[in-house]
Formats: C-alpha cells, sequence, structure tokens
C-alpha cells in the first residue's frame, strides 16, 4: 500500500494538510498546491520530500506548471484528491453579490474539473487510479443562506458520477468524500457567516452543527484522513461512484 504517487489540491491546511500528512506517513510519494503563500512555506517545512507548490486551482497557468511537474517527477500519478475548496459568501440569495457567487464556484468546481481532467488524462493511460473529490454534505441536502456553496458541492456530486462513468472501464475509480461539520479555523469563519445571515450568535449555530447528526458531534480532519486512505486501499478496488459521508450521520440541515 505504500509508494503510491499522491496529488492534493488545496493541501497546504485543513483537510487537504492533513491527507498530506497521513498518506506521506503511509510511505506514499505527496505533492500538493494551494493558494496560501505562507501555508505551503510551512506545509514544506513540517513535510520534508513532499512537493509544495503555490497554485491557485482557478488559474490554467499556475496550475500547469505545479501538474507539469507532477509529470515530469513522477510520470503520472495514482491518487488525486481535487480538495481545493471556499465556503463562499452566506446570505439570502436575493442579496448575494454575482462575483463572489462566480468565485465560490470557480474554486469548488472549476478547481475540481482543471484537477480531475489532468488526473483523467494520466490514469486513463496508465489504466488505473483514483480520483477523490471532497464534496460536502451540503452537496446532499440544501441548506439556507448558503446557496454557492450548496450549488457547487452538488456539482461535485455530479461530476464524480459522470467520471467514474467515463473513467471505469479505464480501470480508474472515482468518489467523493462528503464531510460534515470539521472542527478547525476555516468551521469557524462559516459559523461566524452563518450567524451573520441569521441573525444569531455564533455560539447558536455551532450548537446546532453539533446537535444536527445522529452521533451529535463533530468531525475531525483525521476522519476524513482515515477514509481517503481506505478509499484509496485494495480493501476499497471496488468501490466507485459513491459519495461517502463522514458526518455522523447528518439529520437535519436546517
Amino acid at each position: 500500500m505504500s509508494g503510491r504517487r499522491v496529488v492534493i489540491t488545496g493541501g497546504g491546511s485543513g483537510i487537504g494538510l492533513c491527507l498530506a500528512r497521513r498518506f506521506a506517513a503511509a510511505g506514499d510519494r505527496v505533492a500538493l498546491c494551494d493558494s496560501d503563500r505562507d501555508a505551503v512555506a510551512r506545509a514544506a517545512a513540517d513535510l520534508p520530500g513532499v512537493i509544495a507548490r503555490l497554485a491557485d486551482v482557478t488559474d490554467s497557468a499556475q496550475m500547469d506548471a505545479f501538474l507539469s511537474e507532477v509529470d515530469a517527477e513522477w510520470g503520472g500519478a495514482d491518487v488525486v484528491c481535487a480538495n481545493a475548496g471556499t465556503g463562499g459568501p452566506a446570505g439570502r440569495i436575493e442579496d448575494l453579490d454575482y462575483e463572489a457567487w462566480r468565485a465560490c464556484l470557480d474554486v469548488n468546481l472549476n478547481g475540481a474539473f482543471l484537477t480531475c481532467r489532468w488526473a483523467a488524462r494520466r490514469m486513463r493511460a496508465q489504466g488505473s487510479g483514483l480520483i477523490l473529490i471532497t464534496s460536502s454534505t451540503s452537496g446532499l441536502h440544501g441548506v439556507p443562506c448558503r446557496s454557492p456553496y450548496v450549488a457547487a458541492k452538488w456539482g461535485l456530486v455530479g461530476l464524480m458520477k459522470t467520471l467514474a462513468m467515463e473513467l471505469g472501464p479505464a480501470g480508474v475509480r472515482v468518489n467523493a468524500i462528503a464531510p460534515g461539520a470539521v472542527e478547525g479555523d476555516r468551521m469557524e469563519h462559516v459559523l461566524a457567516m452563518e450567524a451573520q445571515a441569521n441573525g444569531v450568535h455564533p455560539d447558536e449555530v455551532r450548537t446546532f452543527y453539533a446537535s444536527a447528526n445522529s452521533l451529535r458531534s463533530w468531525v475531525t480532519a483525521d476522519d476524513l484522513a482515515d477514509m481517503a486512505l481506505f478509499l484509496a486501499s485494495p480493501g476499497a478496488g471496488r468501490i466507485s461512484g459513491q459519495v461517502m459521508a463522514v458526518d455522523g450521520h447528518t439529520e437535519r440541515m436546517v
């Protein structure tokens, strides 16, 4: 199970950095990119031997440069995690700014397209591989005041399903992980946005998220990495086209 070539977008912090650490600890070669220069520098220092590069998933030239380096070093990839994402704006749709809407879809959906297109070309040629897309439980349910994010995450599920059909005959698997509320700085920002949009205190939103799933708990980045490592293992060799929710079983989103 070790020695795989693993590419991770949005790998400088949060879920992506946890994925990088866990795959590297398993003995895999890891290449990551992120749009945050400081996060890339920290990841490079934290994970010696990992290819860590500054690249914005919405910029085709930057992604071409990053992925061309991966090609030159490895000649392909065995696991590609299209993980980069952003929470986008919060608010009722009549109050949303169009550019903020577009920016959210650009990172979450168009960034995944650029990543998956490269992965599909390499994996189809080699006849094997796993594409793993980070969606969200918001990609399975509607969420008031989060329409850009929800639309993007539903779009990722559709992209995953379609790619699983296109690439399955070539021996390539495609799946999505749907996190619930994940502990960390990004979720704290989401809590503040949703609280402001709904006119409540952030603690009310925090309590709701913890009580909205059957296990009455939040999710950690390591929980998601556990799922990713399983999906990349031989034990998941017949799992494709699936959304794997790691959320404690969401009971309600409103």
